[in-house]
């Protein structure tokens, strides 16, 4: 790979790990070069996906939290693909907030800040091809998510990132990577073809026709229905063709050319001092030895940001060890996993300080498999001879049988994988024993990890607590049937609960909290997913999200309807994330009698679903950004209530609104607006704390009570 450097000029990547090394001992001549390298890498990414406008800031924050995180990189060698996956996260965030603060604002790439030296030295070469000047007008019509795409594979196609580091920074094998980039380059051939459309003179009177009351500004309602005009029209479908492949049109668009007082600030910043880290015996990080360096940093660099820990590299597919019912050979299976247990609790690894009750409920009390901190693998799993691991009991569970995990923590050294299925009229239960509470510490796990997948269906999981993983807690692949019920799944970098792919069909997700899940830089992590899958008959119901970096609940990807029912979603970055297939597809989510409030940014959210969303009865507070912010659903709401967040609602027109709070202005909405007792402990029941707050005081809102069954 080659490193562009600040100049425009490219040398070979060949030290990096040694880089790396020796900035985390200390060597500030290391830390300068090695940053100094991937400045223009960073730049690039972010100047593409973004403009060049907002790219200073957001390359600026991304190199900081390098600085910060660096200690915490355990394997030197993916530095790359670290630092990429770290400025991706900002292109996203920084979408999020736009698509909020400027809904209808879309900067081109090739309308540079003029006070930057891109304006000087770039915009040359962006007029050397009529279809270079096409692709970069046409990205303007494209999705923010898919800008953001082209900018991570604009790298590939120059040389500078390879199809691994590439997927590693959206958290996908290179096969997922390809399928999404496959869409992404179909959506730019269709926008470049626009482009010529509209630019051709004399303009097709039925285009013509099919852009009236069109202010001239790319948009995706006007993309869609233009669009549709030319898959129907001969003559404008022939406007592509003669379309060069943009594999050759990227890399000649040259490199942008880092600003001097972007690379001056950096290397100011990096010479005030460095910061060191210690390593002890086992490899681990000791910390920071000169923090002062940091300050310096972060003064120079104007970059405010949370830190709740250094950044983690990005994460790689898993490939855990399989608990199956029938034997692997030792040719294509791992070894088995071993899980060192202890007999009492260790302290969470969650970023947060403040600790959180498990949620309660009876387990069972007579089980066909035992399983105890003090066990053996090599016992026959009876209560007076219990197994030591989760992964040795899911091996030998059949159909129809319950496995009881005995109180205490078990400390995972390997990925738990579960393929053993139930049926219909035999589900498997895996359950706490009576009072006592089992704890999985993922913690030991690698950064790539999940800590346990599972496939197949008709399980009951209830009564665990699940925390510590770096990548994903708990993933359930294409399942079918389970019942996720009375857990707390908290403390994991990319997500507590995961339910995803095809035939991911008929599964209830109740009474649990999903909690403080977040990766190590602190910026992404959700709650509960339900995505890039699709089946029909999900529901989520009675269940809480708090804490989490990016989304509590999350449907972005689900191709099929949700029900969500009568659950809480506070202090996350967004509370209800509610998207269609892949975020544009049409999906009809059914969400009803649910609470978001203290959301650092959107309460409900379409995400870009068109799909006919039906809120009914739900109830958003001080949400930062926006309670209910569906640009582009055609969403029925009813009922619902909003008070005191950024922006109550913001609605697409062809949305319906009755008897909502915003509808006929009430001065007294709720009751209480004081959420203390809903953010503690539930009931012995599992069920949601009663209270006084957001008890609607008029028709519309949340009855802040689960409806059983509903």
């Amino acid at each position: 790979m080659a490193a562009v450097l600040a100049d425009g000029r490219r040398e070979a990547v060949t030290d990096v790990p040694r880089l790396v090394t020796a900035a985390q001992q200390g060597d500030a001549a290391a830390l300068e070069r090695l940053l100094g390298t991937h400045l223009p890498l960073v730049y690039n990414l972010l100047a593409r996906a973004v403009g060049p406008t907002d790219a200073d800031d957001l390359t600026q924050e991304t190199m900081l939290r390098a600085v910060h995180g660096l200690a915490g990189l355990r394997e030197p060698e993916r530095f790359r693909s670290w630092l990429v996956a770290i400025a991706y996260r900002r292109a996203q965030e920084h979408g999020r907030r736009r698509t909020v603060e400027l809904p209808h604002r879309f900067e081109s790439l090739d309308v540079p800040d003029p006070g930057t030296d891109f304006a000087d030295r770039s915009v040359a070469e962006l007029l050397l091809s009529a279809q270079r000047r096409e692709l970069v007008r046409a990205t303007a019509w494209l999705d923010q998510a898919d800008r953001q795409l082209l900018a991570l594979w604009w790298q590939e196609t120059d040389g500078i990132l390879t199809r691994t580091e590439l997927a590693a920074a959206l958290g996908l094998q290179p096969a997922h990577a390809a399928v999404k980039l496959k869409r992404m380059k179909a959506q730019l051939d269709l926008v470049r073809a626009l482009v010529r459309a509209l630019d051709a003179t004399p303009r097709c009177a039925g285009l013509e026709r099919a852009a009236a009351g069109w202010d001239g500004r790319p948009g995706s309602v006007w993309r869609k229905r233009l669009a549709r005009h030319l898959r129907e029209c001969a003559a404008c479908e022939d406007r592509a063709t003669g379309l060069v492949a943009p594999e050759r049109l990227l890399p000649g668009l040259g490199v942008l050319l880092v600003p001097d007082r972007l690379a001056d600030g950096l290397g100011a910043a990096l010479r005030k001092g460095v910061p060191t880290a210690g390593r002890t015996a086992a490899g681990r990080t000791a910390g920071w030895t000169a923090a002062g360096a940091v300050a310096a940093a972060t003064a120079v660099l104007l970059a405010v940001v949370p830190w709740s820990g250094p950044d983690s590299p990005a994460p790689q597919p898993p490939a855990p060890v399989t608990a199956a019912t029938t034997p692997t050979t030792a040719a294509t299976q791992a070894p088995p996993p071993s899980e060192a247990p202890s007999a009492s609790p260790s302290p969470s690894p969650s970023p947060t300080a403040s600790a959180r009750p498990a949620a309660p409920g009876p387990g069972v009390a007579v089980a066909d498999l035992y399983v105890a901190p003090d066990g053996s693998d090599d016992a026959d799993g009876s209560l007076a001879h219990p197994f030591a691991s989760l992964a040795r009991a899911a091996s030998a569970v059949r159909p129809g049988q319950t496995i009881a995990l005995r109180g205490g923590t078990y400390r995972l050294a390997a990925p738990v994988g579960i393929t053993a299925a139930g049926t219909a009229g035999q589900r498997i239960t895996l359950s706490a024993y009576r009072d006592e509470h089992p704890v999985l510490d993922a913690a030991a796990l690698p950064d790539s990890a999940w800590a346990v997948t599972q496939s197949g269906g008709f399980w009951t999981v209830q009564g665990l607590e699940l925390r510590g993983a770096a990548g994903h807690g708990w993933v359930c692949t294409g399942c079918r049937s389970m019942v996720f019920q009375r857990l707390a799944f908290h403390g994991n970098g990319r997500s507590g609960l995961l339910l995803r792919d095809a035939g991911t069909s008929g599964n209830a997700v109740l009474d649990s909290d999903f909690y403080d899940n977040r990766d190590a830089a602190g910026t992404a992590g959700i709650g509960l997913g339900l995505t890039f899958g699709s089946g029909a008959g999900n529901v989520v119901r009675g269940n809480r999200f708090h804490g989490n970096a990016t989304d509590g609940l999350d449907l972005g990807g689900f191709t099929d309807p949700v029900t969500v029912d009568s659950n809480w979603s506070y202090r996350n970055g967004n509370g209800f994330t509610l998207g269609g297939g892949g975020g544009r597809a049409p999906v009809a989510h059914l969400v009803a009698n649910n609470a978001a409030w203290d959301n650092s940014g959107l309460g409900f959210n379409d995400e870009g679903n068109p799909g006919a969303l039906r809120l009914t009865g739900n109830s958003a507070l001080r949400n930062a950004l926006a309670g209910f912010y569906l640009p582009d659903a055609a969403a029925e709401l009813a009922a619902n209530a909003a008070l005191g967040n950024g922006r109550d609602v913001q609605r697409a027109p062809k949305s319906r609104s009755s008897g909502n709070s915003w509808d006929a202005p009430a001065a007294d909405l709720f009751a209480s607006t004081d959420p203390a007792g809903a953010e503690g402990p539930r009931p012995a029941d599992g069920s949601l704390p009663a209270g006084a707050f957001l008890l609607p005081r008029t028709a519309a809102g949340a009855t802040m009570t689960e409806r059983p069954g509903s």
